[in-house]
């Protein structure tokens, strides 16, 4: 085991698939001599030589197509954008030719790349640097979006997304960086995309969550506990495809719901998440679900804004209290 951050993890998963696997590249704005705009992939330019770790231009369209194309031809490429925000301007790339790839090629084709990219609030990055845009791409038939909590899962995340055979679209929340920090495995330490994990067991309300929710739903479960609130916290890990049995067996066990996330509350990934619920499980239901989400706003500069549009631990302990006083 090795103490490390969130972003160690993911460098460290990164340099273990570099060595393990040839076809392995890594390309993106200053991945290479800089090691990445947070250091995500410090010192892998060095150890690989700049044909395995590639700087690339301004052009989020050509990261994305490049990377395609050299997965296309048998290698399995990391494609990184600086900002989450960034992604968009491959939005044609990564949705029209990576998620559909398979499909239009009858099961005779295959695009091993994954899309790395930090995501989200709380550092006041603003517009452009502050987006959660899980949403967006999980709506993608043939596209995988998997968002870590802690440096273990990163690393083990990572490793079986650059593994799959299918486009993964890899986001790591920048404020969880270097606040995150846990015992990593050392070696083959894999996770299995498409699998939650139960974070912690309870009896009367299950949070249902991914990312940075984790450690706001381990903030508010402890502080319900005091009042005898017992809090499940299911981390999805995985937010398409998600793990629609671990959510009914934790949804039959409690039988009441809160969903967080930082995105954007309309039309979030917590919707989808609620009408699964609503919609499979209402029989084990003894409240209605309630959502904790980000307001729907566009995040500012002003940390005081910040603070008042994205979520937080203290709304997330008000939702619990609100779906236990039914």
């Amino acid at each position: 085991m090795a103490l490390l951050t969130l972003v160690e993890a993911v460098n460290l998963a990164l340099r273990e698939e570099l060595e393990r696997d040839p076809r392995v590249v890594v390309l993106g704005e200053d991945v290479g001599r800089k090691g990445g705009v947070f250091g995500a992939t410090r010192g892998l330019q060095r150890d690989f030589g700049v044909l395995r770790v590639l700087d690339a231009p301004i052009a989020e369209i050509g990261i994305a197509g490049v990377a395609i194309g050299a997965a296309f031809a048998g290698l399995r490429p990391v494609a990184e954008f600086q900002f989450a925000d960034y992604v968009h301007p491959a939005f044609d790339q990564i949705v029209n030719e990576a998620a559909t790839i398979s499909y239009r090629s009858n099961g005779e084709w295959c695009c091993p790349v994954v899309f790395r990219a930090p995501c989200g609030a709380g550092v006041h990055g603003g517009l452009y640097h502050s987006q959660s845009i899980e949403g967006y791409y999980a709506h993608v038939p043939g596209l995988k979006v998997v968002i870590p909590s802690n440096p273990a899962d990163a690393k083990g995340l990572l490793k079986s997304a650059i593994r799959d055979d299918n486009p993964v679209l890899f986001l790591e929340h920048k404020a969880s960086y270097r606040r995150e920090r846990g015992e990593v495995p050392e070696g083959e330490h894999l996770v299995p995309l498409g699998v939650a994990s139960l974070v912690r067991a309870g009896t009367h309300v299950t949070v249902v969550t991914y990312g940075t929710g984790v450690p706001w739903a381990l903030q508010a479960a402890d502080a319900v506990a005091a009042e005898g609130l017992s809090v499940e916290i299911l981390d999805l890990r995985t937010v398409q495809p998600y793990d629609r049995e671990a959510i009914a067996r934790s949804v039959r066990k409690t039988s009441r719901v809160v969903i967080a996330h930082e995105a954007n509350l309309a039309f979030g990934p917590g919707a989808e998440l609620a009408a699964f619920i609503a919609g499979e499980l209402f029989e084990w239901l003894d409240a209605p679900v309630v959502r904790v989400g980000a307001r729907d706003c566009h995040v500012p500069y002003a940390e005081a804004q910040e603070r008042a549009i994205v979520p937080s631990a203290d709304e997330l302990e008000a939702a619990i209290r609100q779906v236990m006083a039914y």
